[in-house]
């Protein structure tokens, strides 16, 4: 059908529904409400229109320790495994598929996941503890960071200089804050675990560096910052990867001397930091403070801390 014919079409419907009284005259008077009513059946038009939704909201707790299964043989047992893990279980299926149910928080919970990827810390929090902020070499944004890590483990020469500045030099412990993939975990552990870090480090007899945020932050930018400040451990407070509706979880991870060539084998990671089904972010804490003193102690970390734990150095 052509433009001109089907506008034709809708100026006639719009001309016969005014002459029933269901719309108004003037075709720009038309609003949702008038539109809802005109198809409504005679009778039942009301001017306030409410919409309600068929389902609840499937990402709140409730809904979701929900059993999917119809008749279970132990439903109570069903309901304490559902409980015991944030796995998806005991979701039922409509013959080899996923239900409605499952299927719309399955989306849901990956939202969720896209939001803590591209979403920044909030700056507020970083204020509010303290935190100068500096960056990674990456300068194209969330976009470019995501495709190159390899810029993402390197500070800038302009943060580079900032670190030299307003950080001390040989320091037992260098905390740095950096957002990983996931602003929620930061903002969600971070004023919990921070002091309890600052304590007990104190506490601990261990002086403490200057902490600062990296953002575009990758967990080899630790080499950058061990070469830089030369401190005893460096502890990086990084957000997890996020899993289907799970965002908050945030990583340790600690070197000692670390420097340019250090991998994963040289660092040692307290992972899974949060509330409500995973560490919590003050036992990890406690526990990041006491793991430092072993890496002192023994003057490894990583892979060469286990060899030096099992006996393969003296005190």
């Amino acid at each position: 059908m052509q433009g001109d014919h089907f506008d034709e079409l809708v100026e006639a419907v719009l001309k016969e529904l005014a002459g029933l009284g269901v719309v108004p005259a003037e075709p720009r008077q038309i609003s949702s409400e008038v539109v809802f009513s005109a198809f409504a059946p005679r009778g039942a038009v009301q001017k306030d229109v409410e919409l309600q939704l068929d389902l609840p909201d499937l990402t709140k707790a409730e809904e979701r320790a929900k059993p999917g299964i119809d008749q279970a043989q132990d439903a109570e047992g069903l309901l304490a495994l559902m409980a015991s893990t944030p796995a998806r279980i005991g979701v039922g299926r409509a013959g080899p598929r996923p239900r409605t149910k499952s299927w719309l928080l399955f989306q849901g919970d990956a939202a969720v996941t896209q939001d803590a990827l591209w979403r920044d810390v909030d700056e507020t929090l970083l204020n509010e503890l303290g935190l100068f902020v500096v960056q990674t070499k990456v300068t194209g944004g969330k976009q470019e960071y995501l495709l190159r890590p390899d810029l993402g483990r390197q500070l800038s020469d302009e943060a580079r200089q900032v670190v030299l500045q307003r950080c001390t030099q040989k320091p037992n412990i260098q905390l740095c804050v950096g957002d990983g993939l996931s602003a929620a975990a930061v903002e969600a552990n971070l004023r919990k675990i921070l002091p309890v870090i600052q304590s007990g480090c104190q506490m601990a007899g261990l002086s403490f560096g200057v902490p600062f945020f990296i953002k575009y932050c990758r967990v080899g930018v630790m080499n950058d910052v061990g070469e830089l400040l030369q401190p005893d451990v460096v502890m990086l407070l990084i957000g997890e990867r996020p899993g289907l509706g799970r965002a908050e979880s945030m990583s340790v991870y600690m070197g000692y001397h670390p420097q340019a060539g250090h991998t994963d084998a040289e660092r040692d990671v307290i992972c899974n930091i949060y509330d409500g089904g995973g560490t919590n972010p003050l036992e990890a804490g406690a526990y990041a403070v006491q793991l430092a003193q072993k890496m002192i102690r023994l003057q490894a970390s990583g892979v060469k801390l286990k060899i030096f734990e099992g006996g393969g150095k003296q005190e």
